[in-house]
């Protein structure tokens, strides 16, 4: 095999490796961002339908107020069909935040959306909000909690993708090193 040959050959194995790790990477980095909405899926529609039969927004919204900004729990608004707060168990340096822009009339408009919310403190939620028709009214429920675990995952699976495609490239130098060194 002439050194051109196992130039290109070492080039094909680094490429081939290299996609294979970025796929098994971005599929992992998907089902962990995506497996970040589950909770709120559950408690937003259970809000949603208990206040489409009647129920008392602030009767539904777990009770208590987190500190979005520390915690991880899962937290809950409930907004008129004019975009005002009725109840919320979230705060953010004291005031409970405002929906992401835009996000509640799209809701209103097409159904239920799954969002990453990131507030101007650069805090970042993976938030699902939910429409509701209730006998008193309608409007909309967000249910969001942080993605402070989830980006560390991520991270850490891109950081294992890029040792693996550095092993992938390694054993191939060696594999081409050791044929020219054969040849020799």
């Amino acid at each position: 095999m002439s050194t051109f040959s196992s130039i290109r050959a070492f080039l094909v194995a680094a490429a081939v490796s290299g996609v294979l790790c970025l796929l098994v990477a971005v599929s992992v980095q998907q089902a962990l961002r995506q497996g970040a909405n589950d909770p709120q899926i559950q408690l937003a529609e259970d809000i949603a339908a208990a206040l489409g039969r009647g129920a008392a927004p602030t009767g539904v919204v777990p009770p208590g107020t987190i500190d979005a900004k520390t915690s991880l729990a899962t937290f809950a608004e409930v907004f008129d069909a004019s975009g005002k707060a009725l109840t919320a168990n979230v705060q953010i340096d004291g005031k409970t935040p405002p929906p992401p822009a835009g996000v509640l009339a799209s809701v209103a408009a097409r159904g239920e959306d799954r969002v990453t919310w990131q507030t101007p403190g650069g805090e970042r939620f993976a938030a699902v909000v939910a429409p509701y028709a209730s006998p008193s009214g309608s409007g909309t429920v967000l249910v969001a909690r942080s993605l402070r675990e989830v980006e560390a995952r991520e991270s850490k699976t891109m950081r294992f993708a890029a040792l693996a495609w550095a092993a992938c490239l390694l054993a191939a130098g060696v594999g081409f090193f050791a044929r020219r060194s054969k040849k020799s």
